[in-house]
C-alpha cells in the first residue's frame, strides 16, 4: 500500500503568524494533535504539535537547567528554549522544514521515516503543495480495515496445512521436525523448539492464514545442554483436567 491509499486529505493548516492560542483552540476543536504550518503561497514550511506546546511557561513547565548545564550548552540552546517556550506566534515553536512524503510512498518507507525521526505524522507533498497526511492513526486504521476476515474460496484444510508450513519454513525460528495437522479449521502445531519466543511467532504465524479457526499448541520445549523436555502449557493443562 502506498501514502495515496491511507493518507487524510483535509488537511488543517495555519500560518506562520498564526497565534499559540489560535492554534492551541483549533488543535482541540477540530480534534487534531498536529497542524501543518504553511505560507501565503500555500507552500508547506514546518508542522506545530502538541509537543510543542509541553514545554510553555504559561502553565510552568519551562526547562529549569542548572547553572553549569547552561554553560556547557551555551547561551544559544537557553535563547532557543526561551523563545519557544514564551512565544507568540506558531513560527515560534513550530518545527520547521518538516520531513515529506509523496503520495506514491509505500508504508513501509513511512513508518521508518517516523521511527527514525521520532515522528507521528508526515506531510504529503505534490510539487510543492501539501495535498494530505499521514499519521500513526491513519496506519491504525489501514490495519483494522485490512485485518478483517476476509473469505477466502481455497481456505480447505489442505491449503491451510500448506500455508501454514509454507509461512514457518521461511523463517530461522521454525520448529525442528514441525508437523501441523488441520482439521475443520482447527490447527494442531507440533514440533520441537529451543526458545520459548518461537512458541509465540509459531501460533501467530498459523493465526494469520486464512481459514484458521483455532490454533491448538502442542509444541515441547527442548533445553539443548540438558536434554529437559517439557510440554507446551496447553498439552500440560489438559493433563493435569484428565
Amino acid at each position: 500500500m502506498r501514502a495515496h491509499q491511507i493518507m487524510t486529505r483535509s488537511v488543517i493548516s495555519v500560518t506562520p503568524d498564526t497565534s499559540i492560542v489560535e492554534a492551541a483552540n483549533i488543535m482541540l476543536k477540530r480534534h487534531v494533535s498536529g497542524l501543518t504550518v504553511v505560507d501565503d503561497a500555500g507552500k508547506l514550511i514546518g508542522v506545530v504539535s502538541e509537543g510543542d506546546f509541553i514545554r510553555r511557561s504559561e502553565i510552568g513547565t519551562g526547562r529549569k537547567r542548572g547553572r553549569w548545564l547552561r554553560f556547557v550548552l551555551g547561551s544559544g540552546k537557553s535563547a532557543s528554549d526561551f523563545v519557544h517556550e514564551h512565544g507568540r506566534k506558531v513560527s515560534e515553536v513550530m518545527t520547521p522544514s518538516p520531513v515529506t512524503i509523496t503520495e506514491d510512498t509505500a508504508l513501509a518507507e513511512i513508518v521508518d521515516l517516523m521511527e527514525r525521526n521520532n515522528v507521528k505524522r508526515l506531510p504529503v507533498i505534490r510539487g510543492d503543495k501539501i495535498v494530505g497526511i499521514v499519521s500513526r492513526a491513519n496506519l491504525l486504521q489501514a490495519v483494522a480495515d485490512l485485518a478483517r476476515d476476509v473469505p477466502d474460496p481455497t481456505a480447505d484444510d489442505d491449503h491451510i496445512r500448506s500455508r501454514i508450513i509454507d509461512t514457518m519454513e521461511k523463517n530461522d525460528w521454525c520448529p525442528f521436525g514441525l508437523n501441523v495437522i488441520v482439521r475443520d479449521g482447527i490447527v494442531h502445531l507440533s514440533g520441537v523448539i529451543t526458545e520459548e519466543r518461537v512458541r509465540q511467532a509459531a501460533v501467530v504465524a498459523a493465526e494469520n492464514v486464512n481459514g484458521v479457526k483455532k490454533v491448538h499448541d502442542h509444541l515441547c520445549w527442548v533445553d539443548t545442554m540438558s536434554g529437559i523436555y517439557l510440554n507446551s502449557p496447553e498439552d500440560d493443562d489438559l493433563a493435569k483436567a484428565s
